[in-house]
């Protein structure tokens, strides 16, 4: 069995740069828990990742390119920063 998803993702622009894309409602947390790094999100909040990591994967997208995300930009209060980088 498949499912089918569509996303809306902004194409990378070098003037603009990677454009955050949320979907409303979204809850996303990260914790470091010996040693591991753990995500926690509601639904919302994983749509919302597989945004952002299909914005870096794009062909357009520079290596280099990254989110930083905290708990002042996007994350929860209290986790711990997550920058996630193309290679």
């Amino acid at each position: 069995m498949v499912i089918e998803v569509k996303l809306e993702i902004p194409k990378y622009n070098d003037e603009v740069g990677l454009q955050f894309s949320w979907v409303d409602g979204f809850i996303l947390k990260t914790d470091i828990i010996e040693n591991q790094i753990q995500i926690h999100a509601n639904k919302a909040g994983l749509i919302s990742l597989a945004k952002q990591l299909l914005s870096l994967a794009q062909d357009e997208t520079p290596i280099g390119c990254h989110y930083h995300l905290d708990d002042y930009n996007s994350l929860e209060t209290g986790s711990n920063e997550l920058i996630i980088s193309k290679i």
